[in-house]
Parts: C-alpha cells; structure tokens; sequence
C-alpha cells in the first residue's frame, strides 16, 4: 500500500487513491529504472578478462616448470618453490589493487572539485565522452531568475528602462494574476520572481491579495504547458482563476483568432530572442459551485506577457570552448521557448547552426528519422521529462559515450539509461541523484568539464601504470625460469616477489595516480568507446622495457658467476638492480610526452617518499643480518656493486630509448591516419 503525506493548513480535505504500487506515476518511473541495469564499463570488462586469461597461463606455466625441475634434477621441493615463484611472478595481482586505487583516489579528488562520484567506475568513463547533453536553466545559467520584462497590448514595462521602479497602471492586472498563478510558498526560481517583482512594483496597491482563499489548482501536464489556480475573495461570489504558462499555451486556453496569435507570437520571439524565459498571463471568473475537472473549460482572457531573465554563468563559455577543442559536443536538452535557447546557445558558445528541434517535432519522429536528425541537431526544445530517455537512447545507439544532466523524479530514467548520469546536488530531487553516477554539488557545467579531464587523466596514468606492471613482471618471469633453463641457483624467490608485489608495486601506482593530467590531454578527441586498455602499443612498450631490463639483470647475474661471486652476493646484487629499476622505470614512464632529463618533477611530491622509501628498506634488508638471511642475501664486493649501478643507469637509458621510440612511432601514424 502506497502512504500519501500532505499538510493541511486549515479547512478540511477529501482525497481518492486513483493508483498504487507499481500503477502509480512513481511506481511506473521505479519500474523503467528496474529495467535499467547497470553495466560493467569497458575498463571493467577488459581487466576482468585479462586477469582470467593471465591467471590461468601462469598457473599451467608454473605446473609445467615444478615438474620440469622435479624431473630434471630430482628435487620436488625446489621444483614446487620455482613453480611457485614463477605463478607469483606470472598471476597479475595488481591489476585489480591499482584499478581500485585509481577510481578510489579519482572519486576523492572529484570530490574535491564538488563532484562527487556515486559509480565510481565511471570516472574512467568520463574519459570517453564523447556527448554532453545539459540543461540550459541552472547548468549553463545561475538558476536566479528576476523580472526583466511586462508586456500587454496597451503598454509595456523593461527591468533595464529608465522608470524600471514604476508600473503601468495597464500592467497591474499581468502582475497581480502572474502572482495568483504562483504558489504563496514558492521554491521555484522563476515563481520566486514573480513574488519579488509583485510585491516590489504592486505594493500599496489593491493588487496584491493576502486574503484571498485557495479553491483548487490545475497543475502543468504533458499536454498543457500552463497552470491555473482558482481563488474565492472574501467579497465576491465568482471564482477567479489566474493561469501562466508557455505562451503558445495560454493563447490555446484563450482560444484567440489567428491576428491576436500571431501579434503575441512576435512579442514573444522577440523576448526569447534576448535569451528571456517568456511566460504568459490570464484570467477567467467562474461562478458555478462545481469545477470543472478540465482548465480548458475555462473562459479565460488574454492579459499580456512576462519575461523573466537568468543570467549565464560566466565560465560557461569557456568551458564549452574547451568541450570543443577536446572534441566533445555539446547538446542543449531545455524545456524553454527555442528562440531563449538559441540565445543562451549562441551567448555560451555552443553550435546554432541546426535549427532546434521541439518536443512535438520529436514525437512526430519514428527512430530512424530521429537518427538521421541527430547528427545535425544541437538543441531541443520544449522538450517533456520522458522524451529524454529517448534521446539519450538515440544517441548511444548512434556510438555516442553520453553524460547526462537532469534533476527531476522523471529525469531519472534517462540519467540510468546515459553512459553517465549526472544530477544537480544543490536543486535535484533524491531519486535523480539516486540513479545517477555523478552529483555536481554546486550544479555548474564547468565542473561537468573539470571531470571529464579527470577521466581522461585517470585513463592516461592508468595506461601507464599497466606499462610499469607488465614491464615490472617481463624480467620477474624471465628470472624466475632461465636458472632453471640453465642450471643456475634460483635468483629470485618467494619472499622477493612478495616484497616487490606487496611494497613497492602498490605504492608505485599511487605515483602514476598523484602524476597531474598533461598538457595536451584537453586538446586530443576523446579516444575510442571500444579503446582497448592493453591494446598492441602498450603492450610493445612494456615488452620492450621489460624484456631490455631483463637482459641488463641476465647480465649482471652471468658477470657475478664468471667473478666467482656468492649465489647470495648475485643475488644481492640482481635483487638491488631489479627494486632501483622499477623505480626508474616509474619515474621514465611518469610522461610519456616530455624527456625524462627535461621535467618538472615538483608536481608530483609522491615519487620522491616513495623512492625514498624503497631505498631505505632495501638497505635495511642488506644492512640487518637477520633481514639478510631471510631473503637469502649476501653481502656484495665492490666490483659487483659497480656493475649493479652501471646495469642501473643502463636500464634507465634503456627505458627512455623505448619511450622515445614508441612516442616517433605513434606520431608517424598519427600522421599517416590524417
């Protein structure tokens, strides 16, 4: 059973239950957002599989070696220690801890810029956005509406003019009924307005009615887009009834000729043209006792035009400029006039070079001409709640990655339907916050923008990270099979790749998340909705890395045998340029745009304790014997320890050689793609 809440101030009230549960309006809106599941992103999708896949090569490989060794040499206990090092040194373990690490960190520091992330997969998401479709009113304007205009046939009245303090003896009557057609208690903006301007320009006057009784009202609906509410004065036996709304649609209650039609009409271009939300005014008496259930059966007459002006934001047009350049357009989905929008449109930047297009003309539209239309369409206008579904629809259809704005009980749907949904915090209702992926909490589209950076930053440090870990894991297998391929003491063991894997590796990917987003991240289209995370030049670029430094450790290993050298000293040493090389491959790879040797390493204070950190606990596990023992160390000589710093600095000019080469390459068929 559905419980229906209300305050009654005074006098007393019958209500009919028409519908429960699911039959009610809330009840159907619950039921589309049930059919609305939510989807693993692509990123989501791709790690799972590739940790699957990886997962269960390493744990063959590793079986296949125990029972080499056990084999060749007779030692099963040693062969099940070197298959277990190598599926350590194989399973990736750490995908799924930097991918939480990353969205983790991403959902605080878009916190911090007054978005807050409910989904926190799709800030990686936001990356490939390709479509941003926006509310005009308190998205791209403040949401502060004021009076600016009053027109009648008779006279009219302008906020800007010289006399804006006084009001037409013939534009009373457009205030004072604006003012009935409004709640007493008004939240919304523009009712809020009306109130100001009426008790500003109608005090000391018999227009404004404090005593006046609230009978009934005829709220907006899908198929009238005006509002009436119907009043009893304590000195009249009539009924007054006082209506606004969409101006096409008062003209329609008021059934007017086609010459009053078409001289309002003018006026109303005229004022929505200036970027004015224009609503119109009327008035009827009625003097039966039994209402009827319909606002049309109302006599109303005409009585002038309201326009109500909201200013635009003033990063706006910037961050559209930016949307622009970063290759994302920008649609307007609004409920206004389509001349207030084209206004708005053209003050903030967006593209007008379509003609808009309306709610009717949309409805009249099967799915495929609506596809053909998109491409070429920019606003919509006098769009209804439920038709945004479909447009959110229409383009996903059409490849789009979507973000969506709304703040309504029926914008939630197509909030659950967009790739991105995202609702306003300070205005929006629960239930759209509820079924959206992201809350601007100040209700700005700049900072709609600022997470659309964030994503994309996300997705480029992620794409990093993953080069440092499948580079990290080339030379950790490589070690972990070829002493058992050449008849050498095992140089790595479990507690080694436990130290790598469980210290540093995770401390490594909150370097590549704290790296700031590059210069050129807001320049570039947004990638592909079907962009691979490990795709062919990622996985070339850590091979590359991974396989030279796994030669620079095969090296130093063999020199170490050839000077007769401890298996523990090798080890040592193997050890000490293996951890030092992660992180030089950590800090080559922090860019993949600038030189190593020429970078402004004070923007990410991260790497420098990291670094720091790691050095101190490899000398605390060489400096302290029982530590030493442990990891089965010992001691390196002077030489052995040259020829690790030596195989160092090699590695780290290994490594930008790769990441010069791969940037020449990429740039190459970049060109060639143009």
């Amino acid at each position: 059973m559905t419980l229906l809440l209300t305050l009654a101030a005074q006098g007393n009230a019958r209500g009919q239950v028409v519908a429960t549960g699911a039959r009610s309006a809330r009840g159907r809106i619950g039921a589309s957002l049930a059919g609305l599941q939510a989807e693993l992103t692509p990123i989501q999708q791709e790690t799972r599989r590739v940790v699957k896949q990886v997962a269960l090569v390493g744990l063959a490989l590793a079986a296949v070696l125990a029972f080499v060794y056990w084999h060749v040499r007779g030692d099963w206990l040693t062969g099940a220690l070197a298959g277990l090092t190598l599926a350590m040194a194989i399973l990736p373990e750490e995908l799924p801890v930097v991918l939480t690490i990353f969205l983790g960190l991403g959902a605080w520091r878009l916190a911090r810029e007054k978005v807050l992330a409910r989904h926190i997969p799709a800030i990686e998401l936001l990356g490939a956005t390709t479509l941003l479709c926006v509310d005009k009113t308190g998205t791209l304007t403040m949401n502060r509406m004021a009076m600016r205009k009053i027109w009648a046939p008779a006279a009219a009245y302008d906020a800007a003019g010289a006399n804006a303090s006084t009001l037409d003896e013939a534009l009373h009557d457009v205030l004072e009924f604006a003012v009935l057609a409004s709640h007493r208690r008004a939240v919304d903006p523009m009712e809020l307005a009306i109130g100001e301007a009426g008790h500003r320009l109608l005090d000391n006057t018999a227009h404004l009615h404090s005593d006046w009784t609230l009978l009934s009202d005829y709220p907006l609906s899908k198929e009238m887009l005006a509002m009436s509410r119907v009043w009893q004065s304590p000195d009249r036996s009539a009924k007054m009834i006082a209506a606004k709304g969409a101006p096409e649609s008062i003209i329609d209650l008021c059934h007017l000729d086609a010459s009053h039609s078409a001289l309002i009409t003018r006026h109303v271009e005229r004022m929505a043209g200036e970027g004015l939300r224009v609503l119109g005014v009327a008035r009827a008496t009625f003097d039966a006792s039994l209402l009827p259930c319909n606002q049309h059966d109302f006599d109303f007459a005409f009585l002038g035009l309201i326009a109500l002006e909201d200013p635009l934001r003033q990063d706006v047009p910037a961050a559209i400029a930016e949307c622009r350049r970063a290759g994302i357009r920008v649609v307007m989905i609004t409920g206004d006039h389509p001349a207030t929008a084209i206004s708005i449109a053209r003050r903030a930047g967006l593209a007008c070079e379509g003609a808009a297009m309306t709610g009717a003309e949309l409805a009249a539209l099967s799915d495929e001409e609506l596809h053909g239309r998109l491409a070429a369409t920019s606003m919509f206008c006098r769009i209804q709640p439920a038709q945004k579904l479909r447009l959110v629809q229409a383009f996903r259809a059409g490849g789009d990655v979507v973000a969506m704005t709304g703040d309504g009980v029926n914008d939630a749907p197509a909030l659950k339907a967009a790739d991105i949904g995202v609702a306003m915090g300070a205005r929006g209702t629960d239930v759209a916050r509820e079924a959206s992926a992201l809350v601007l909490l100040n209700d700005d589209f700049a900072s709609l923008v600022t997470a659309v950076r964030h994503g994309r930053r996300v997705f480029a440090n992620l794409r990093k990270a993953i080069v440092f870990v499948v580079a990290a894991h080339v030379p950790i297998v490589g070690l972990s099979i070829l002493p058992v391929l050449l008849g050498w003491p095992m140089l790595l063991m479990p507690v080694h790749i436990l130290f790598l894997q469980l210290i540093i590796d995770p401390a490594c990917s909150v370097i590549f998340e704290a790296e700031p987003v590059e210069a050129h991240t807001m320049l570039a289209g947004p990638r592909r909705p079907d962009a691979r995370l490990f795709d062919r030049e990622l996985i070339l670029r850590a091979l590359w890395q991974g396989g030279g430094l796994l030669c620079v450790l095969v090296g130093v290993a063999s020199l170490g045998r050839v000077l007769a050298h401890s298996d523990g000293a090798v080890r040592a040493s193997v050890f000490c340029v293996l951890v030092l090389s992660h992180l030089g491959l950590i800090y080559v790879n922090r860019s993949w745009t600038q030189s190593t040797w020429n970078r402004d390493d004070g923007r990410n204070p991260v790497f420098p304790f990291i670094a720091c950190t790691a050095a101190a606990l490899l000398a605390l596990i060489l400096g302290i014997p029982l530590l030493r023992s442990l990891f089965a160390f010992a001691l390196p000589n002077l030489t052995l320890a040259m020829i690790g710093i030596a195989a160092w600095v090699l590695s780290l000019l290994w490594f930008e050689s790769v990441k010069q080469l791969a940037n020449k390459t990429r740039h190459v068929d970049a060109c060639a793609s143009q």
